[in-house]
């Protein structure tokens, strides 16, 4: 048996787009409209990591999705979990469960996927902000 991807439904491509690829950093591998059945495939992975996959279904007629319909939690593990959060906060990405632990921490994609971000090897020394910071919302 071999790991192909993880799917996840979402209501607007472009959006997702910019949150997957320009804020956290993934990559499009492959694209497929599918005209017949309405919908587009768009598969995404980390540089270097191709197959570890997820896959956008975008379905061209609306509909609406609550937190069950999608998907529960993705999970990456990154090289410095603060530098991570940084970047995506200032990228306008909220932190839900900031990395107080040096260890793992907890954003949420345009369509509410929350995005698990563990840090690789050891956990990081507890850092400011980071340590006093809050939870938002849920993850």
């Amino acid at each position: 048996m071999k790991y192909l991807h993880t799917m996840v439904r979402v209501s607007d491509l472009d959006a997702s787009l910019d949150f997957y690829c320009n804020k956290l950093g993934l990559v499009e591998i492959e694209r497929r409209d599918h005209e017949q059945g309405r919908f587009t495939l768009v598969f995404l992975a980390a540089p270097g990591d191709e197959d570890a996959q997820v896959e956008l279904t975008y379905n061209w007629d609306p509909e609406s999705y609550d937190e069950g319909r999608n998907f529960g939690h993705l999970a990456y593990c990154v090289k410095d979990i603060y530098a991570t959060c940084e970047k995506l906060q200032k990228a306008g990405v909220t932190i839900n469960r900031p990395p107080r632990d040096g260890r793992m921490a907890f954003i949420r994609s345009p369509d509410n996927i929350s995005i698990e971000l563990l840090q690789e090897g050891s956990a990081l020394a507890p850092q400011e902000p980071w340590q006093s910071m809050p939870n938002t919302g849920k993850w």
